[in-house]
This record gives C-alpha cells, sequence and structure tokens, in this order.
C-alpha cells in the first residue's frame, strides 16, 4: 500500500488555502491527531483514510464510512471531523476505548467489493490495534465479516451461536429515542412522546430503528429521505407526513432528529429551525460551533450527537470486548437519558450552551480510565 495518494498529495500542493483543513494533524480548538494513515491500494481501488486522535483511553474506536466524496480534501476532513467526535463519544460514554474513525472513497465504475474491503481491512490490521473498526454510513454487516480474515481489529458482525453481536443501529436509534424522551420532558416539558411531531431527517438504518420506536411511543412523524420508497413506505407504516428533502429543517414539529449526514445545522439553516429542540443520530451535525451558540440564542436545546448517538459504540465495544448481551447493553444504552439530564443540568448551572458544556465535559474525560 501506498502511505499517501498522488491524487491527494497534488490536491494539497495545488489547493487554495481556504478550502484545505485548518490543519493536516487535527482541528481548531482540539488536540492534535495522534496518527493518520492514508492508505491506496492500485488492485483494489482502495482509498481510504484512517485517522486515529485519541488513545488516551485506550486504542481508538470508530467506524468505517464508504462514501462518494467531492474530492479527497472532503474526505481527509471528514475523517478528521469523525475521529476527534468519536474521542468525544467514547468518554462521554465512559468506554475504554479512544477515538478514530475510518473512511474509504467509493471508486467509480465497477469494483469488487470483497477484495476492496480485504485491502483495506490489511490496512487497518497495519496500525496493530491502534484503531478498531465496525459499520458506519455505506458499510454493512457483510463488509466487517468479510474484513476477518484480514484483521481481527474490527467489530459489528453476526456471531455464531447466538452470540451477541451484529448491526449496531438499532442500539444507535434507541439511544437517540431516549434522548428525545427526555428532552421533551424537560425542554418541552411534555410527560409523554404521544402527540409530540419530530421531523426526521434521513430514513436510513438508523432514522428508520428511530422511525420505529418514536412510532410506537405515539409520536407523530414527519419524514424526508433521498430514496422515495422509503419515504413511502414510512407514510403507510407509521402514517408520517412526507415532505421535501430541502423542507425538512424548517417543519413544524416540536423535534428535530437529524439523521442523514453532517453539517446540516448551519448558518443558512439554523434560523429557519420550528422545532424547540434538535436531537438525533448524524455525526458532526454543527456546520460550526457558532451554530450552538445561534440554536441557544434562538431558544433552541441542541442535544450534542456525540452523546445521544453513542449506542452503536456501546454495542460495538462490548461485542468486540466479548462482554455483550442483549439485554445489559440495551440497558447501557439506556444511560444515555441519564448523561442527557445531567447534561442539562450542568447547561442550567453554567449558563452556557449544550454544545460548549459537552464538549468541555468530554474533554476532561480524556485521560486513562481508572483501573
Amino acid at each position: 500500500m501506498n502511505a499517501i495518494t498522488h491524487d491527494l498529495a497534488r490536491a494539497l500542493a495545488s489547493a487554495p488555502a481556504s478550502s484545505l483543513p485548518s490543519s493536516l494533524f487535527g482541528l481548531p480548538d482540539q488536540a492534535p491527531h495522534e496518527k493518520v494513515l492514508l492508505a491506496a491500494d492500485a488492485q483494489t481501488g482502495l482509498r481510504a483514510i484512517l485517522a486515529v486522535h485519541s488513545t488516551a483511553r485506550g486504542p481508538a474506536f470508530g467506524g468505517c464510512r464508504f462514501w462518494s466524496y467531492d474530492n479527497e480534501l472532503a474526505a481527509l476532513n471528514d475523517a478528521l471531523r469523525l475521529s476527534q467526535g468519536m474521542s468525544l463519544k467514547n468518554a462521554l460514554a465512559d468506554l475504554p476505548f479512544g477515538g478514530g474513525k475510518a473512511v474509504i472513497i467509493k471508486p467509480q465504475g465497477e469494483f469488487d467489493r470483497a477484495a476492496l474491503f480485504a485491502a483495506f481491512g490489511r490496512a487497518v490490521q497495519s496500525l496493530a490495534g491502534d484503531y478498531i473498526t465496525a459499520e458506519d454510513v455505506g458499510t454493512t454487516t457483510a463488509d466487517m465479516r468479510g474484513m476477518l480474515a484480514h484483521t481481527q481489529f474490527v467489530s459489528g458482525i453476526p456471531r455464531d451461536g447466538g452470540a451477541f453481536g451484529g448491526d449496531p443501529s438499532p442500539k444507535t436509534a434507541y439511544g437517540v429515542f431516549v434522548s428525545i424522551d427526555e428532552g421533551v420532558k424537560r425542554v418541552l416539558g411534555r410527560s409523554s412522546l404521544e402527540g409530540v411531531r419530530v421531523a426526521i431527517q434521513g430514513l436510513g438504518a438508523v432514522g428508520w430503528h428511530l422511525a420505529e420506536y418514536l412510532h410506537q411511543a405515539g409520536a407523530q412523524l414527519i419524514v424526508a429521505d433521498i430514496d422515495a420508497a422509503k419515504v413511502e413506505r414510512a407514510q403507510a407504516q407509521f402514517g408520517a407526513q412526507a415532505v421535501a428533502i430541502d423542507a425538512i429543517i424548517a417543519a413544524d414539529a416540536d423535534v428535530l432528529a437529524p439523521c442523514a449526514l453532517g453539517a446540516t445545522l448551519s448558518a443558512t439553516s439554523v434560523p429557519t429551525i420550528s422545532a424547540k429542540l434538535v436531537a438525533g443520530a448524524a455525526n458532526n451535525q454543527l456546520a460550526t460551533a457558532a451554530e450552538g451558540d445561534a440554536l441557544q440564542a434562538r431558544g433552541i436545546t441542541y442535544l450534542p450527537d456525540y452523546l445521544v448517538n453513542a449506542g452503536g459504540i456501546i454495542s460495538v465495544a462490548r461485542e468486540y470486548r466479548g462482554e455483550g448481551e442483549e439485554g445489559r447493553v440495551m440497558a447501557e444504552v439506556g444511560r444515555i437519558r441519564e448523561r442527557v439530564a445531567e447534561l442539562l443540568e450542568r447547561v442550567r448551572s453554567e449558563q452556557s450552551t449544550p454544545a460548549r458544556v459537552a464538549d468541555a465535559w468530554a474533554r476532561s474525560k480524556l485521560v486513562k480510565p481508572a483501573a
């Protein structure tokens, strides 16, 4: 494997400064990344970025995203942002792992998916346990299972004999669900989700499971997705109201649940939000820290994504350590509710914003856990 792709090297050399990541070693106001591997394999078409943000709490753990990026600089910036977010997520979830993430740039044209993920598995193995991977957007349990022949540093795999493991998306959705439920009680003053209007942006694996939980609790759903068939299914199964993709952020709702890609809460979108609570599964929902301040200024409570969407990493972490059992893992995911309550109490006492309070809280925990 090459250490760096020629295309990325040329892009870094020729790109205007305004389009570059603020630092190749990390993000503003965050500790530098410990390690970033740029791995390419000409035979399979693999172009991957494996970012290890922190191993202070243990090996870096975070999923692998498989996506079509506009360019390699965008992929690099995504990997840096996602891995830093995993450090915060794993710390707040009290997991004995640091933060890392990988992105694979989806090849154009025909490619052998199994061979590509085998090459990615070899890249993971080359980090000798500093990074452990699992599913994320665009990757599947089958991809993870295929990597087992090339690395042991992988999780999120259905296990034989009834052992705990597999797709973590239902656990992610459950964590978001209990966060919304707690937020609705504390922010909206509602005793239940019955009749609460929730706008879900994205009906992927997590968004769909979240819709199921909310529907069962009596919430009224407003949905949008690029896949029209999923929207139609949600209308039929949940009685959901469908809106256009570009209208979901501003939908007339009590709660906005971003469950697609990141940076949807931007200087452009925040002024249009009518919901009073924002809590969703998407990573890196805030385009910048300023959007967290802007939401608070508009009287909108934002529950940081890395707090509420930790159910998936809790699941794959327990699976990886051989500690998983469905009931215990679901109970652990359910305790995200308690952290949401604590966050809102901290926000009240510190007179700050949820985004800034959660960031400081998580950073304070980026240390080796007590034995």
